[in-house]
Formats: C-alpha cells, sequence, structure tokens
C-alpha cells in the first residue's frame, strides 16, 4: 500500500527535512505541499538540494483537496498550527510538529505560550508524540503532538531514571546546547552569522524556556509528584544536533542499568559503555540518540549525557516514526539512514 502524504509548511526546515526523509520511504508518497508566503513556488527554488525530486509545487492550505490524503504533516508555527488542524477533516490522520498539542492542560498551554488554545476539543485527544514512550497510544491516534526537540533530549535522559526510582528527583540539572537550526528559518537579527558566529551563550534563564512546559507535565506524571528541573539551554553555532549533559545524584552503576533495561530493544536509541560520551557529530542527520553515562568525582553523583540530531529525531524524524505507527508500518521504516560523518 502507498500511503498518500501531504506536508503543511514544507518552506521550513522542518518540512524540508520530512521531505528528505520520505524521499528514503517505500510507502509513501507526498501529493500535496503548502506554503502560504511561497505559494506556487517550486520546490527546487525554495530548496535546491531537493532537486532531484519529483514534488508538487507549493500551494496555500485552503487549495489542497484533503479526500484523497492519508496522513497531514503540519510543520506550521505556532498558534497557527492549532488553527488550520480544528478545520481539517475529522477523519484525517495528523502528525503536529508545532507545540500547539503537546500540553495536556489549557491553563498550562497558557502560561507557557500566553494565549487561549483555540482547539480544545482536539487538544484533548491529541497524543503525546515520544515514540518510544507512547507507542501504543500513538497507533490508535488521529493527532500526535510532536515533542520539542530540547524536551525530547531530556526525556531520553531522563524518563529511565525516574520511572526506576534510582535518582534524587529533586536534584535534577539539565544543561543544554542546541544548534541554530532549532530556531527555525525566519530571519531573526540574533541568529545572523557575524551575530552568531564564533559565540555561544545561554538563553531563556532561570526557567522562562517554553519546553519546560513538557519537562513538568511528562517527569511529574511519571514520579505521581511534581518534579521540576533546573534547565538552562544554549546556542551553539552549529547547523544542527542537541548534547543534553544533565547531572543528577544517584549511584551511576544503577542508572546505568536503568537505561539498559529501558533501551535494550529500542531501534533509536544507543546507549554507549560506560563511562563514554556522545557527540552531536555521531548523530547528525540521523533518527537516532545517543545516551552516554559516567560517575562523577563526588561521590554519590552521576552525569549522563543525551546528543540527538534536532531535525530528525528531535523533530521530523520522531514525526515519520510516528506517522509509521499510525499507518500501521515499522516504525523503522525510512528512518535507517546512517549517521553523517564528518
Amino acid at each position: 500500500m502507498t500511503h498518500k502524504i501531504a506536508i503543511l509548511g514544507a518552506s521550513g526546515y522542518t518540512g524540508a527535512e520530512l521531505i528528505r526523509l520520505i524521499a528514503g520511504h517505500p510507502h509513501m508518497e507526498i501529493v500535496a505541499l503548502s506554503g502560504e508566503r511561497k505559494a506556487g513556488m517550486k520546490m527546487t527554488d525554495v530548496f535546491p538540494h531537493l532537486r532531484h525530486m519529483a514534488l508538487p509545487t507549493l500551494c496555500k492550505i485552503d487549495e489542497i483537496d484533503f479526500s484523497g490524503v492519508d496522513l497531514c504533516f503540519c510543520a506550521l508555527p505556532h498558534k497557527t498550527s492549532q488553527q488550520v488542524i480544528r478545520d481539517l477533516p475529522a477523519d484525517l490522520k495528523v502528525v503536529d510538529l508545532s507545540a500547539d498539542f503537546r500540553l495536556r492542560d489549557p491553563e498550562a498551554y497558557h502560561k507557557w505560550y500566553g494565549n487561549a488554545h483555540a482547539a480544545l476539543e482536539q487538544q484533548e485527544k491529541a497524543v503525546y508524540g515520544l515514540s518510544e514512550f507512547y507507542r501504543e497510544q500513538i497507533k490508535g491516534a488521529r493527532l500526535v503532538a510532536g515533542t520539542g526537540c530540547n524536551a525530547a533530549t531530556g526525556q531520553f535522559a531522563l524518563r529511565p531514571l525516574i520511572s526506576a526510582g534510582v535518582i534524587d528527583l529533586d536534584d535534577i540539572i539539565l544543561d543544554l546546547k542546541c544548534a541554530v537550526s532549532g530556531a527555525g528559518r525566519s530571519l531573526k537579527e540574533n541568529l545572523l552569522h557575524a551575530e552568531l558566529s564564533e559565540g555561544y551563550n545561554a538563553y531563556a534563564i532561570g526557567g522562562t524556556h517554553r519546553h519546560l512546559g513538557e519537562f513538568d507535565q511528562e517527569f511529574s506524571a511519571l514520579a505521581g509528584r511534581p518534579v521540576r528541573v533546573q534547565f538552562t539551554p544554549h546556542l551553539i553555532p552549529a547547523n544542527r544536533g542537541i548534547l543534553a549533559t544533565v547531572y543528577v545524584k544517584g549511584d551511576a552503576h544503577e542508572i546505568y542499568r536503568a537505561f539498559e533495561n529501558a533501551y535494550a530493544d529500542e531501534p533509536f536509541v544507543e546507549l554507549l559503555p560506560f563511562g563514554e560520551a556522545p557527540s552531536t557529530h555521531h548523530v547528525r542527520g540521523s533518527n537516532f540518540v545517543h545516551i552516554g553515562v559516567a560517575a562523577d568525582r563526588i561521590e554519590g553523583r552521576t552525569i549522563v549525557i543525551a546528543a540527538l540530531d534536532n531535525l530528525t529525531k528531535g523533530s521530523s524524524g520522531q514525526a515519520l516514526q510516528n506517522a509509521n505507527l499510525m499507518l500501521g508500518e515499522d516504525e523503522t521504516t525510512g528512518l535507517m539512514m546512517a549517521p553523517l560523518f564528518p
């Protein structure tokens, strides 16, 4: 069976990454691509690296006939996505890459994003799209909400430890470095080459980053009581990649065993030998997560490091993995490509 696919917001980085990944999928065909500001343009003109593919011309969303579409990826900006998805056909499967359906509580959404949710009925039914932990719910979902790329990285490093009860839940420090593509393709002064290159800076200091809403929601649900991590993101002058360094209180070998138990059968999560640290270089362009564990020099403390590609496993690769589950495909289909190196 060939599944007919539409991508809304195909002119952004995550849209282009979806096209790249679907090009290697044996059972998917892209039948519609939207780009409101670039409607009428060929994808070759927007992304020359895709010129080898026969792709639909970009159009406006209201020009798409969804009656022939099996699944729609929504790679639109936050706030826009909820309004568009609210009006899509009720039987259309949707994977949303924005933040609009990640938080289950409407009040939490308003707190972190500053506006009332415009599609509460859909928000209530959306399944959180961290594939490795919501696999069964995703299989039967109509709407799946992809995670934030920072939120995904931190969760791969911490969920098994919270579930296994091997760390102090009141002493978690998450230090995260994210490449510039995580900020999207829109022109921003602070992302100009002269402003970004040769530098490295922290942002959203003191607990203001929106992905904290996902950490609060997911970690507290796992623990059965409130869990608040100390989290500081940093912007690095690289195109792709996220590296999360997590400092926790707990025995390093118990923590390593918790990861072994949690990820033994996961095709996309690689637990490195004890004491070895991952690098964003080794996951670039792939759907893999690498995790390392090391004992700290301070007794009873452990360092966990997780690396993934923010555009692939942190967004579009995760979205395709979810789509595979929703469509009854093997979840690894189209996603087993090796990382790009160097």
